[in-house]
């Protein structure tokens, strides 16, 4: 199946409901949860830094994954923005059929 979760975060809820609400809309993913409280320890700029973050995780197909990524990376407010995936090797029929359906 051609399908796949794609993992990102966003500095705040208007960003990722935002980009969230984008890639919905033109059908590059077929949903994403939004999920907030998560903190993101990471170098940065030579340094160690600690941010408070939302993730969104979007299922799409896998052939439209670098399509997302290049949609995120016009969208997002970060210079250098988590976008990453992997494919879904499994789960409900009906359900993966869905995301296949909704996006283009």
């Amino acid at each position: 199946m051609d399908t796949a979760v794609v993992y990102m975060t966003a500095r705040d809820r208007e960003e990722a409901l935002r980009i969230g609400r984008t890639l919905v809309e033109e059908r590059l993913v077929a949903c994403v949860n939004v999920l907030a409280g998560v903190t993101s320890v990471y170098w940065w700029e030579d340094a160690v830094q600690e941010d408070r973050e939302l993730v969104l995780i979007a299922k799409t197909k896998e052939s439209l994954v670098g399509a997302v990524a290049r949609r995120v990376k016009e969208l997002h407010s970060y210079e250098c923005p988590c976008v990453v995936s992997w494919s879904i090797d499994a789960g409900s029929d009906a359900y993966l059929d869905w995301i296949v359906r909704e996006t283009r």
